[in-house]
């Protein structure tokens, strides 16, 4: 089947270069009418211009498509509200939002400065929360809403000198596990995408051979399914140079230690057992952990729990 996005609106953000200009091609040759955000600063988010999310959008209505720029800064909240209002007074609705805008100020922890890192968190993280919350209720009155929130392997896995930006892109997946339990009942899908891609965020840091791999076109089409009707939600999509991965995390089995053994030194004995990934399981919530060692401390120490 198909996957189109025919009377869908679509906020994409950092659509003026890279991926966002990517994700906001692809969505327009499908259909979609599409928001292209771009506040237009540099790769540290200093300065701004219109000019970037200009010309995406120009090649979209060359192309027969329907689209409007926006320099909406994601870390100012009045902005994105103004310009979600702004997409729902041009075309009544918004179906999908794909929150890719990001900086980069990279610097070994001992040397990096605490208005660096609160910079990039408030521009990841908090621009990421400004995006989703301005068009949440909305989402929620259509019954319908598709959500990327962008991560990256720094985040998941650590990455020397972005302490500040691992930090905001490993908070994706904990938003995207409670957005997904949030949104479940209004028909709102929510994904993160952990992509490798030649950018002008990465463009320094590879030889001309791996960048030509890692195109971020290769990229877009993994996003176009996660924000499709029938896309799944709460994954965690691993893209780059036309491979795909699901990263998940896993919990073991784990080990109850009785009082006596339930010391520093007890804990050091049993941590082989403790970290033992046999029968080690994906969790869906908070509460399923807190229940599991519950039922394995009640059941060691032949503890009747009250049925629940």
């Amino acid at each position: 089947m198909s996957i189109r996005f025919d009377d869908r609106v679509a906020i994409v953000t950092g659509a003026g270069n890279g991926l966002g200009r990517e994700h906001a091609l692809g969505l327009a040759a499908r259909g979609a009418k599409v928001v292209v955000n771009d506040f237009g600063g540099a790769r540290d988010g200093t300065g701004g211009s219109s000019e970037a999310a200009e010309k995406v959008v120009a090649q979209i209505k060359a192309a027969g498509g329907e689209a409007i720029a926006d320099g909406a800064d994601v870390a100012n909240a009045e902005q994105v509200k103004a310009m979600v209002d702004r997409a729902k007074g041009q075309w009544g609705r918004v179906d999908i939002l794909i929150n890719n805008a990001g900086i980069l100020r990279d610097k070994t922890f001992a040397k990096l400065d605490i208005a660096d890192f609160w910079k990039v968190v408030d521009v990841h993280l908090m621009g990421t929360v400004n995006c989703t919350k301005a068009v949440w209720d909305t989402m929620r009155e259509q019954n319908y809403g598709r959500i990327v929130l962008t991560s990256s392997s720094s985040g998941i896995y650590g990455n020397f000198g972005q302490a500040n930006y691992a930090a905001a892109k490993a908070a994706m997946v904990g938003l995207m596990n409670v957005l997904h339990i949030e949104g479940q009942k209004n028909n709102i899908h929510v994904n993160t995408l952990a992509p490798a891609a030649a950018t002008r965020m990465t463009e320094e840091l590879m030889p001309p051979e791996v960048l030509k791999l890692l195109e971020p076109g290769k990229i877009s089409p993994g996003v176009l399914f996660l924000v499709s009707e029938n896309g799944p939600s709460r994954v965690i999509l691993g893209a780059g140079a036309g491979v795909y991965a699901q990263t998940h995390i896993y919990e073991t089995e784990g080990a109850y230690l009785p009082p006596a053994e339930n010391t520093p030194e007890g804990v050091a004995a049993q941590f082989a057992r403790i970290s033992d990934p046999a029968g080690q399981r994906e969790l869906q919530g908070a509460f399923e952990q807190t229940g599991h060692f519950v039922s394995k401390a009640a059941a060691a120490q032949g503890i009747k729990l009250p049925a629940r």
